[in-house]
């Protein structure tokens, strides 16, 4: 049995969009559009629809998306990155096999290989693919944050990534903003507008 078996497969599970939901098509169009570039980073307090918004994008986008729901016991750096690559091949299953064998192994190789192996998988692949991270604000360990800094400025053009969470994560922001390779969602964008809040009212609560 390898560390792979022992994996909670509900974590890449994509979050099922709730019925009657607001349609947020604003904030759909700003997702398509920042999946052109590096990341997309959706920053807000509990409450705001993180969540809803992504997986609404992806059932009104139907692009290949893996999903990986973090949680506290994830702070490991090599239970991090198996979760990471399995859930990636749950979009292409010819996408990190090797990373995942060599993350079996007793002694863990150093982060930096096993993200080069993994970036030029997915470069070799051809296909386009996006991964969300959920919940990474539960995410505390510098390493992790160290090979997601690493992964991003350096993953190729077919990848795109979303992060989700209550508090930016610990990495490079203002370089990816620099280089124009970063697209943001926050508080500001999550509220209704009046627009949407007629729609909440008028159309779901049944209120005049």
């Amino acid at each position: 049995m390898t560390r792979a078996d022992t994996l909670l497969n509900t974590k890449l599970y994509v979050p099922q969009p709730r019925a009657g939901i607001v349609p947020r098509l604003r904030l759909i169009e700003q997702m398509n559009n920042g999946s052109k570039s590096k990341l997309t980073l959706i920053s807000a307090p509990a409450g705001y629809g993180k969540t809803t918004l992504v997986s609404d994008w992806i059932q009104q986008t139907g692009i290949p998306v893996a999903w990986l729901s973090l949680d506290e016991h994830d702070n490991d750096l090599a239970r991090f990155l198996i979760y990471f690559v399995t859930a990636l091949r749950q979009v292409d299953e010819n996408i990190g096999g090797d990373v995942l064998a060599a993350l079996d192994a007793p002694q863990l190789p150093q982060a930096e290989i096993l993200l080069t192996l993994l970036i030029n998988d997915i470069s070799a692949s051809g296909n386009q693919v996006s991964l969300v991270l959920d919940d990474c604000h539960l995410i505390t360990n510098q390493e992790i944050y160290d090979a997601l800094d690493f992964l991003i400025t350096h993953q190729p053009p077919e990848m795109h990534m979303v992060i989700v969470g209550r508090v930016d994560p610990l990495i490079s922001l203002s370089r990816l903003r620099v280089g124009r390779k970063l697209t943001e969602i926050r508080s500001s964008d999550l509220r209704f507008t009046n627009k949407e809040t007629k729609a909440f009212l008028n159309g779901l609560m049944n209120l005049d």
